[in-house]
């Protein structure tokens, strides 16, 4: 049975968040659930064994995780979505179905970081819990989750189902009180969450809506409703075939585990064969949404909107709506900014070509958005150090793949100095153990991070943290559309904002730090200032480095003259009237104050090449370990700052010499070399 041989469902009793391993049924030997009723004659209610919980405390997969490293596993494509129907018809196949709502735990959750948020998922109209299955492996390594299960048979009443989840939300916050708890609402399961919010203002919330039922009243299904008390029953397994479309975007649910380098006919080959086996799966539905259960569930729904939409005003907690753009079921775009203007501290994302079930489709990450949108914290202020997860390989996989265009456009060439001077070719020069600074040229409109970002990732398994400006982190920079943006692969990808206090954090942690001193003046420079440093007076990460005895590696990187031309700098701009007004709006409503409040951003007018090449070179390392006596000889400290930064304009020197002895500067020959060799060849330039 499907429901024996994969998931292995754990049921977690709460009270004061005591653990029992209790057996729901014979056939299901390896589940830990909870109720606040008697399972099995076990008193669950607060109740604690403390011989069950020391038993399962010493399970490998219990077992608290220290830390993740880059590139780490998140499983993310390795279940579709018609392993979820094969579970869910066999988790139905359990019987007797007709208890109380409970919680479980999939093991295919696995172990999670120490200290870890507590993720509570309240599922859509289903009532299975299982709506986050395609997300269990990833959400499992950084939160406790746990999820809602809705027998087929209950007939709780919504405000008693929303005590119900209270009482679990009460008992953990009284456990952890510092730990903020999440919870993961879909469709149905968005209303129960905002329930819950709006009653528990003091509890610290971090509210996930996946398109929210809020809006059911406006549905475009309404008047279809009244017609399914009518539909025969012997003819409601056709209901499944004649909702499916209005469930989800069947495409994007079968191309979850099609590799997007296939051939278009490989391609095509195996989303013929993923909707070929998943349509017959649709008759399941029949059985985990029978009529009966349906058209209570229409009237839950209606109850619910009606109770949340009462108290959005009440609701204090921080708040993230997903929605997506080809719902046909709810309008749920319309509903993401209706709730946004609601709901005091909230923010949305927009999905325009997804369906109702988001969740279950291909190219939605939850962990990737939460991450993207920085919602992830483990305490009730967001540490941008200790609450980073570093990339997975499904989130590298997808960096690449947006930025393979652009490699092979610019065709990057990474240089490195080893300690006695030598230039090779990689980053085999860079220490590979931290506390390392990296100190270099920003490049018009930072052209240069992918490609360096990536390149560390890739040889050394190294996640670079930049530093960045603040405006990446706020309202600002999401845009009107609201949708996911390049912005948030930065954070991803390790960028936090820049102040005193994140460097000391990220060095005290003996990580890898870029640092660009130029910042934003230096990223948007004006016409005939390319290559040249715009860094303040103050040698203040010189000092910062030596508190930490980390290693300053200065390098320089060129290639921006070859890939673009600037015809609009921020001069120009700013003598157009409308785009003067722009940026001037765009800089006030950032809220920033300091020394990054004196660069204004802009985006200046840029004429593209047929391109050259980017070229990094990776000075000598500069030890700072021993040299404490910077932190009150600034003099010292500013010789060693004036070094660097002769080291940096040194190293691009360098590099404008270099790179015309070249032969693959063009794209056209780097184009011909990759034609007649294997495309993963690096394509060679000159010897250093």
């Amino acid at each position: 049975m499907g429901a024996i041989r994969a998931m292995a469902l754990t049921v977690k009793s709460f009270g004061v968040s005591p653990y029992l391993a209790l057996n729901l049924d014979k056939r299901l030997p390896a589940v830990r659930c909870s109720s606040n009723t008697k399972v099995n004659g076990a008193a669950v209610n607060g109740k604690y064994n403390s011989g069950v919980k020391e038993e399962e405390s010493k399970r490998p997969d219990f077992v608290n995780i220290e830390k993740l490293e880059a590139l780490w596993d998140d499983g993310y494509g390795s279940e579709t979505v018609k392993d979820y129907l094969d579970y869910a018809k066999d988790m139905m196949l359990v019987k007797p179905d007709g208890g109380p709502p409970r919680w479980f735990t999939p093991l295919s959750c696995g172990a999670h970081l120490k200290d870890s948020p507590l993720l509570l998922f309240l599922p859509g109209i289903d009532g299975l819990g299982l709506g986050l299955f395609l997300h269990h492996k990833s959400l499992g390594k950084v939160f406790d989750v746990r999820c809602m299960h809705i027998p087929v048979q209950d007939r709780t009443p919504f405000e008693a189902m929303v005590e119900w989840v209270e009482e679990t939300v009460r008992a953990e916050h009284s456990s952890s009180p510092k730990r903020p708890i999440y919870l993961v609402g879909n469709s149905f399961g968005g209303c129960l969450a905002l329930a819950v919010a709006a009653r528990n203002p003091k509890v610290d919330l971090v509210l996930i809506l996946a398109n929210p039922a809020t809006s059911f009243g406006r549905s475009p299904l309404q008047p279809l409703f009244p017609l399914l008390e009518a539909f025969p029953d012997d003819l409601h397994i056709t209901l499944p075939y004649l909702l499916s479309f209005v469930l989800g975007d069947l495409v994007k649910m079968a191309t979850l585990d099609i590799n997007t380098v296939l051939s278009p006919t490989q391609y095509f080959e195996k989303l013929s064969g993923n909707l070929t086996s998943l349509l017959p799966r649709l008759s399941g539905l029949a059985d985990i949404v029978p009529k009966e259960t349906l058209l209570w569930k229409l009237k839950l729904l209606k109850t619910a909107a009606a109770y949340a939409n009462s108290r959005l005003h009440a609701i204090t907690a921080e708040v993230l709506v997903l929605s997506s753009g080809k719902d046909n079921v709810l309008p749920s775009r319309d509903e993401a900014l209706r709730l946004l203007s609601s709901i005091r501290n909230c923010k949305i994302r927009h999905f325009k070509d997804n369906g109702h079930n988001i969740l279950l489709e291909d190219g939605v990450n939850l962990l990737t958005i939460i991450k993207g949108t920085c919602t992830y914290r483990r305490s009730r202020k967001r540490d941008y150090v200790m609450d980073f997860l570093p990339p997975s390989t499904y989130e590298f996989k997808q960096f690449v793949e947006r930025n393979r265009w652009f490699c092979n456009y610019t065709g990057p060439v990474m240089l490195s100095t080893k300690e006695d001077g030598k230039i090779v070719r990689g980053l085999s020069g860079v220490p590979n153990e931290g506390p390392v600074l990296l100190v270099g040229y920003h490049m018009l409109m930072a052209l240069e991070l992918a490609p360096l970002v990536e390149e560390f990732l890739h040889e050394k398994k190294i996640m670079v943290r930049g530093i960045a400006h603040p405006i990446f982190f706020s309202s600002v920079s999401d845009g009107q559309n609201k949708e996911l943006s390049i912005t948030e692969t930065f954070r991803v990808f390790g960028a936090l904002p820049v102040s005193p206090s994140n460097i000391f954090k990220l060095l005290a942690t003996k990580s890898h730090v870029l640092l660009y001193p130029g910042g934003v003046r230096e990223a948007l420079h004006c016409k005939g200032e390319e290559y040249k440093l715009f860094w303040p007076d103050q040698p203040e990460f010189v000092r910062m480095a030596a508190r930490f005895g980390a290693t300053i590696v200065p390098f320089g990187v060129i290639g921006e003259d070859d890939i673009a031309e600037l015809v609009l700098d921020y001069n120009d701009l700013m003598r157009i009237p409308f785009l003067s007004d722009q940026i001037k709006r765009v800089n006030e409503q950032s809220n920033i104050s300091g020394e990054v409040a004196n660069q204004a951003l802009h985006i200046p007018g840029l004429v593209p090449k047929i391109p050259g090449r980017l070229y990094y070179l990776f000075g000598k390392p500069i030890e700072t370990k021993g040299k404490k006596e910077m932190l009150k000889d600034r003099e010292k400290a500013r010789e060693l700052y004036t070094q660097i930064k002769f080291e940096v304009e040194s190293n691009m020197s360098y590099l404008l010499k270099k790179r015309k002895e070249d032969p693959y500067r063009g794209l056209v020959n780097r184009t011909i070399y990759r034609a007649f060799r294997d495309p993963i060849d690096q394509v060679p330039s000159f010897e250093p």
